[in-house]
């Protein structure tokens, strides 16, 4: 599964009044980045995706990866003339992975830091 487009950052505290309807009980957000349409969500329990489908976004995937299932994942800071970052999460089962391009405008270090705190526990 890859993701495209630019993202930025969305508040955590928003996005957990947002989407409290897919969190588990005492879930929480910790990290949260907006794309054109799509959302990804940190929890202290899993990565969710959200991807808004078709031309109205009323089809909405919800895609739930536990933490536990990454395998590994790589980040690729802006460059000079590439201003946009990418991470890039593969995921036990799929050999393609899940990829995210974020502007400049999100620190990808800190996207690294937040993968890191979850994966590694």
């Amino acid at each position: 599964m890859a993701l495209f487009g630019n993202a930025h950052t969305v508040d955590p505290a928003k996005a957990q009044q947002d989407y409290a309807r897919l969190l588990g009980q005492g879930e929480q957000v910790h990290a949260a980045f907006l794309l054109i349409r799509d959302t990804i969500l940190f929890t202290d329990r899993r990565l969710l995706l959200v991807d808004k489908q078709g031309i109205t976004g009323k089809k909405v995937e919800y895609h739930s990866v536990p933490y536990r299932s990454i395998t590994h994942f790589a980040v690729e800071t802006a460059g000079t003339f590439d201003l946009d970052a990418e991470l890039k999460i593969w995921i036990s089962g799929s050999a393609a992975p899940v990829q995210k391009t974020f502007t400049k405008g999100v620190d990808i270090y800190e996207v690294q830091a937040i993968l890191t705190q979850f994966v590694t526990r």
